[in-house]
């Protein structure tokens, strides 16, 4: 691929994003000009969605993460520093900028194409959910069973009647913000 090409993809692929986010239907919307050109198939579009959906979720737990402020312990309520609240809220916020792409890969994760889309999308869904598991100190890399925790922990944060509280921040006084300082 040229580095036109790839650059033209990721116009077009910017193009499927604004059009699924404001169809809300879950399909694919393969009638953007240029995907035919572009993309080989179904499964080649749909995985460029499914990549940038997890660098949008993974970005918003890393930056969530980094925010955090250096003393943890005496900055942020007990509820602030369980990472499965950063994890949730960081899938949520994903969801939220990403609507229209979460009711496609959601389609073609229970409705897929092909074998092949089916394998794809199931080893995306996996790596994806062990992140979430691992981020969340929930599971290590090594843990057979990450997938299944993180699998869990999107169950929960899709449920309707489920509410992701505020992130509260104390006020530091004085004296532990030039603690804080100091120790960076």
């Amino acid at each position: 691929m040229t580095s036109t090409a790839h650059y033209r993809r990721g116009d077009v692929l910017r193009d499927v994003v604004k059009v699924a986010n404001s169809r809300l239907g879950g399909n694919l919307p393969t009638d953007v000009p240029g995907v035919a050109e572009l993309f080989r198939d179904d499964l080649d579009l749909v995985g460029a969605l499914q990549l940038h959906w997890h660098t949008l979720m993974a970005g918003n737990i890393e930056r969530a993460l980094a925010e955090e402020p250096g003393d943890t312990e005496s900055a942020l309520d007990a509820d602030d520093r369980n990472l499965e609240l950063v994890v949730l809220r960081a899938w949520r916020a994903a969801q939220e900028e990403l609507p229209g792409v979460r009711l496609v890969l959601d389609h073609f994760t229970q409705h897929p194409t092909s074998a092949e889309m089916g394998e794809a999308m199931d080893i995306a869904n996996r790596k994806e959910w062990a992140l979430m598991a691992l981020m969340a100190g929930q599971a290590s890399a090594q843990d057979s069973d990450a997938a299944e925790i993180g699998r869990r922990l999107e169950a929960k944060v899709r449920r309707p009647d489920f509410v992701i509280p505020p992130k509260r921040v104390k006020r530091l006084s004085l004296r532990e913000r030039i603690r804080i300082v100091l120790a960076a």
